[in-house]
């Protein structure tokens, strides 16, 4: 069985050898650059829902982050 999603939790991953936050919450998902505090956010029910808006903005944030910005 799994655990109910009640409150934030923050992972460190590493991609391209930076370091970023991903912290999931009842509300969505946020991927922020180490020390940071702005960074992409996406809703569950965005991710749920499938939209082809959600693709276009991924890759674009995708394409921002490889490029070093």
């Amino acid at each position: 069985m799994a655990t109910k999603l009640e409150k934030v939790l923050k992972r460190e991953i590493e991609i391209d050898g930076q370091s970023y936050i991903a912290a999931l919450s009842p509300d969505g998902v946020k991927v922020t650059k180490k020390g940071f505090r702005k960074g992409n956010e996406i809703s569950w029910r965005s991710i749920v829902s499938g939209d082809a808006q959600l693709n276009e903005d991924l890759n674009n944030s995708i394409e921002a982050s490889s490029s070093g910005e």
